[in-house]
Formats: structure tokens, sequence, C-alpha cells
């Protein structure tokens, strides 16, 4: 009978490490979901089959209704070329992601381009992919 006893395993364990990993694990994909989608502004974007690489400092959206926004502020048109040009004066080769819901028409668009080509900024064109 002594025996027996001494052959028992101890099936105790904690779950303590599990619930940190857990943990961790929520905390790194809230971060990392902020970080994936830094336009908050719902827009369809046209579509295309070619991605540009480049690290814009800020963004123009323009919705379909004709609201400009630098990054997720609104901006009145009349003022947006002001509020360019005091954001990124102290930036060299300062870039601009242009974000333009499909419905908008290209007069708009080319407003903004024409900002960016008289402030010698660069414009990339914001895309979903196909």
């Amino acid at each position: 009978m002594a025996l027996k006893s001494r052959n028992k395993v101890n099936a105790d364990f904690s779950m303590s490490s599990m619930t940190d990993i857990v943990f961790l694990l929520l905390i790194f994909f809230m971060v990392t979901s902020t970080l994936i989608a830094p336009n908050a502004l719902k827009l369809l974007l046209p579509k295309s089959s070619s991605q540009t690489a480049s690290n814009p400092i800020t963004s123009v959206s323009i919705d379909k209704h004709y609201n400009f926004y630098i990054e997720t502020t609104p901006t009145p048109f009349s003022k947006l070329e002001g509020k360019l040009q005091a954001l990124l004066a102290e930036h060299e080769d300062p870039t601009i992601s242009l974000h333009v819901d499909k419905s908008v028409p290209m007069e708009q668009v080319v407003k903004v381009m024409n900002i960016a080509k008289n402030n010698k900024y660069k414009l990339i064109l914001a895309t979903s992919a196909k």
C-alpha cells in the first residue's frame, strides 16, 4: 500500500502564466490595429493593382460630399493650402497622401494636385488593392 502513494502524480498547475500571455497578445493586437488604419474617414477608394511604398507626412482626404480633410480634421478648401504650408514647412521633401472617394470628380482632385505642384510637395494617390 505504501508503494501506491509514492507513485501519485500531482496535477496542480497555475493558469496565471497563460492569462499573462493572452493579456499581452490582446495589448499587442490593440496597438497594431491602430497602426493599420490611420485614416478614420470612410472613403471608397479607387482600385489599383500596384501600390507605392512611401512614408507620407500627412494625408488629405476628399469625401463624396466634396469635403476636404487634413488627416481627420475638416478643412475648408480656401484654408487647405495655408494649413498644409504650416504643417509641412519644416520638412524636407514633404509627401502628401491623397485619399479621394471614387465618386469625386477629377476637378476636385486637380485642385489638391495644383496645391502640391505650386508648393513642390510630392503627392501619392491612395488606392485600395484589387
